[in-house]
């Protein structure tokens, strides 16, 4: 708890994703979670973030999980960044899309906000497949009406991606951060960025 802030006024954002947000292959304190959590010390202080996102974690994966990462932080915001895993694995669109929505549906309860992270697949899984991916994330957040990032890895270079080409180096979760932020920030109860 951080000084001059009343149990009452502190409020958690729970990050909910996979690797992308777990600082795969990179120091923790780098990823841009960690990022998040100093920029809203400076910004918005009554926010604690709350990263439980894990490493090849797949939609039905978190589904699993959320109801007791819910209950154990009572986040006012949760950011959902999950489903990559589940197209680099090839499962059925449907199946994505329907635990994601349900992902959503649950995180959405008790008026907390949602903020979907939209990803996006490497091309070599087919343009039919991949372009139904993407369209996912626009289609379940207009129709839960949540917040969403269209993609979170838009603006990395491919030279900031480690050597599987997946995974974002260090020195993109700066930018990454700056594409959450920019749709995060309205989600925010006071807006002193």
């Amino acid at each position: 708890m951080l000084p001059g802030i009343s149990g009452a006024q502190q409020q958690t954002i729970l990050v909910f994703g996979d690797s992308l947000s777990a600082a795969y292959g990179i120091p923790r304190e780098s990823g841009w979670v960690n990022l998040l959590q100093q920029e809203l010390e400076r910004s918005h202080p009554q926010y604690q973030v709350v990263n439980a996102s894990i490493s090849g974690e797949t939609v039905s994966g978190g589904r699993q999980r959320i109801t007791q990462a819910l209950r154990q932080h009572s986040p006012s915001i949760v950011l959902l960044e999950l489903g990559a895993n589940d197209g680099l694995r090839g499962k059925p669109i449907a199946d994505i899309d329907k635990n994601l929505s349900a992902l959503i549906q649950q995180s959405g309860k008790s008026n907390r906000k949602v903020l979907l992270v939209g990803m996006q697949l490497p091309p070599n899984y087919g343009k039919n497949y991949t372009d139904q991916f993407k369209a996912i994330y626009p289609r379940l957040a207009q129709h839960h009406n949540v917040a969403l990032v269209p993609f979170m890895l838009e603006y990395v270079l491919p030279e900031q991606f480690q050597a599987d080409n997946l995974h974002p180096t260090a020195s993109a979760q700066a930018q990454i951060l700056q594409t959450i932020l920019a749709k995060l920030k309205p989600l925010l109860k006071s807006n002193n960025f």
